[in-house]
């Protein structure tokens, strides 16, 4: 008999790549996370609706993981099973003219297939680090595009291996959600409608919103992007460097000297000290605006 989750998997899944206690600051942008019990990583629809027969079956309900651009994962990493997106991969061009791309490749890789078959409304996904299903997930944009302009469907896996097509209002975006949030399951590709245009024209736009990201973004340390959704009434940038928090630091985890909107991972931060960092932003911005920030980084529990 079997005596671990990772060693029955395995026998249900033999021809799929499992790994056990893998660790999460691997697979996390904020390069932050203890293990996951068990790491799945299907490589297409088939192996997606196995995989989540296989977790039914040992009543275990799995987290999603893409990129990891936009996760806090706990310093005691979880238990159970995550399911990397990141092999579920191919982009296709149909014959309507629409684009198909799999929930694990990345949108920057997107926007250059776009861009090379001279298709024009994913500039602004060039710079966003995540991916299609990540970006599905969260409704992704940046620089006034976001993925809801342009997304037709998306294919979709329930818990229970059906496989779903999902459209229009029934995908329900809008800033920073949508409904497969609160949808168990797993977003296999999505289909996007573009605009014809001029390859060199959609590639100057690329570089011109990527040159904008590296002037104004601390690229060059890992983080989770923006930090906090935007709050109505204002950016969260400006209320945290209003209340005198650029460069506030606990342990490792800073806030940007570059861009306030951003926690970044100094070198050793944990988990703990992002959460404790945010918790204090929130609180002070709180006392100097009165205005009450949201994260926009998903924060997963530790359930160890």
């Amino acid at each position: 008999m079997p005596e671990t989750l990772l060693d029955r998997l395995s026998l249900e899944l033999p021809e799929i790549p499992l790994l056990g206690e893998e660790p999460l600051a691997k697979h996390t942008s904020f390069r932050i996370g203890g293990p996951a019990e068990v790491m799945i990583c299907p490589r297409d629809e088939r192996e997606l609706v196995l995989v989540l027969a296989a977790c039914r079956a040992a009543v275990v309900s799995p987290r999603v993981l893409g990129a990891g651009t936009n996760i806090l994962a706990p310093d005691g990493g979880v238990s159970g099973v995550v399911i990397s997106t990141r092999r579920l991969e191919g982009l296709t061009r149909n014959e309507d003219g629409t684009v198909t791309a799999g929930a694990g490749v990345l949108l920057a890789r997107l926007a250059v297939f776009a861009q090379r078959h001279g298709l024009a409304g994913l500039e602004f996904a060039h710079g966003i680090p995540g991916t299609v299903g990540g970006g599905l997930y969260m409704n992704a944009g940046a620089y006034g595009g976001e993925l809801s302009q342009v997304i037709v469907s998306a294919r979709f896996v329930t818990p229970q291996g059906d496989v779903r097509c999902v459209t229009g209002e029934e995908m329900g975006l809008s800033y920073r959600h949508s409904a497969f949030m609160d949808l168990p399951g797993v977003i296999v590709s999505a289909t996007f409608r573009l605009t014809p245009g001029d390859p060199e024209a959609i590639l100057a736009r690329m570089r011109e919103l990527m040159e904008k990201r590296r002037a104004s973004q601390p690229l060059d340390l890992p983080s989770a992007g923006s930090t906090f959704k935007r709050p109505v009434g204002g950016y969260a940038a400006a209320l945290i460097q209003e209340a005198g928090l650029k460069g506030f630091r606990v342990g490792d985890a800073a806030v940007s000297t570059k861009h306030s909107g951003f926690v970044v991972n100094l070198g050793s931060a944990t988990c703990a000290d992002v959460l404790t960092l945010i918790d204090r932003v929130r609180e002070r911005v709180r006392e100097a605006s009165g205005i009450e920030l949201e994260p926009e980084v998903r924060i997963w529990q530790s359930d160890r």
